[in-house]
């Protein structure tokens, strides 16, 4: 993949920025941006939506993916996380876990209130992840029958 423009990195932490004036975290007070580059070259955000349930929270970077999805992205170049916080905060592993299914190879790029942001690779952050092909290699239509010697 060929690196993100210093345009299109800009474009994406605006929209992380915006996110999370929207974020409704009455619980933690943690307001969480994302902005997810599309495989169209589209930018959706998202932040994070919190619950009294607390399983039933949902993750910035989680909530702009599934925006890209419903808008019919089926590919992620990459993620932006911003952070009201004086150190970047990487997704975590749930979030990784989502970024991989439709970025595989996206870059994952973190910023704070500070001058200090966090660049790595998706398979950097999730080493050996489960994705797609696994549960291709394990269904009956696409498997070899063993060699009968």
């Amino acid at each position: 993949m060929k690196p993100l423009s210093h345009q299109t990195i800009r474009r994406l932490e605006l929209a992380a920025r915006k996110a999370a004036d929207s974020a409704y975290a009455p619980y933690s007070n943690f307001k969480v941006g994302a902005a997810v580059l599309g495989g169209s070259g589209k930018i959706y955000r998202g932040c994070n939506v919190e619950n009294a349930s607390y399983g039933l929270c949902n993750c910035a970077e989680r909530t702009a993916i599934f925006s890209a999805v419903a808008a019919g992205e089926r590919t992620l170049k990459a993620v932006l996380v911003y952070t009201p916080t004086p150190t970047p905060t990487m997704p975590c592993g749930a979030c990784r876990q989502v970024i991989n299914e439709f970025g595989p190879q996206a870059v994952v790029i973190s910023l704070c209130n500070s001058s200090q942001r966090r660049t790595r690779l998706l398979p950097d952050l999730l080493g050996d992840a489960f994705g797609p092909g696994n549960l291709a290699e394990s269904s009956p239509q696409r498997r070899n029958p063993p060699a009968v010697h």
